[in-house]
């Protein structure tokens, strides 16, 4: 089974390699950290209780590594983690760092206009403080 990131994922953001078996993604919004993690397996299996138990385990892990960095990096409030996957189908879960003083507080990020891009040094950043976390 070759793997292939939905388009509409792979172009939302950086791409921040694999881990365990999830593809890890940071969306192009300094607003809200929020990260996407996307399981690489079969394109078929488009809800987390379809994982094989083995996978399942693994995307379970990686959420909680994942959450962990994204709480002592960003200290949010709140994390919100969800797979939703109502506008695109390929299995996906959001983990969103949320503060009362974010734009969309307390309402959800989906229906949030408001953006700010991340400059380049502040995603290599980001990118270099998680690769820390996994050591």
């Amino acid at each position: 089974m070759a793997f292939h990131l939905n388009e509409r994922l792979a172009a939302g953001g950086f791409d921040f390699g694999t881990t365990g078996i999830c593809r890890v993604l940071l969306k192009d919004n300094a607003l809200f950290p929020w990260f996407i993690l996307v399981p690489e397996v079969d394109e078929s299996i488009t809800e987390l209780h379809q994982l094989e138990a083995a996978d399942y385990a693994s995307v379970c892990f990686t959420i909680r590594q994942l959450s962990g960095f994204v709480q002592s990096h960003f200290q949010p409030d709140k994390l919100n983690v969800a797979a939703i996957g109502n506008i695109v189908p390929q299995l996906h879960i959001h983990i969103v760092a949320r503060s009362p003083g974010d734009p969309a507080w307390p309402g959800v990020v989906w229906g949030c206009s408001e953006k700010r891009n991340y400059g380049k040094e502040e995603a290599l950043a980001i990118h270099e403080a998680y690769l820390q976390s996994l050591a």
